[in-house]
C-alpha cells in the first residue's frame, strides 16, 4: 500500500488514536503523542499540512516497529 501524499498532522494523529495513541502535549509546531499499549511509546509529529513523505515514512516505521507490525499492515490498519 502506498503512503498517502497529502496527509496533515491532524489526520495522522486521528489515525494513530486507533492504536491507542493520545496527544500528550504540544510545544510550538510539534505534537507529542503517547501510548501505553505494549509499553510506553512516544512519537513527535510536526504540525504541518501536508507532512513530508520522508517524515511520514519515518513516523510510521517507528510506530510499526513498536506495534510489531509490518509497514503494510500498519497502513491497512490506519487508512483502510
Amino acid at each position: 500500500m502506498k503512503l498517502p501524499r497529502d496527509l496533515s498532522s491532524d489526520e495522522l494523529v486521528k489515525a494513530l488514536t486507533r492504536l491507542g495513541y493520545e496527544i500528550d502535549r504540544q510545544a510550538g509546531s510539534h505534537i507529542r503523542i503517547t501510548t501505553q499499549r505494549d509499553g510506553e511509546h512516544h512519537v513527535t509529529i510536526p504540525a504541518h499540512k501536508p507532512l513530508k513523505i520522508g517524515t511520514l515514512n519515518a513516523i510510521l516505521r517507528d510506530v510499526a516497529a513498536h506495534a510489531s507490525l509490518s509497514r503494510d499492515q500498519l497502513l491497512e490498519t490506519l487508512f483502510s
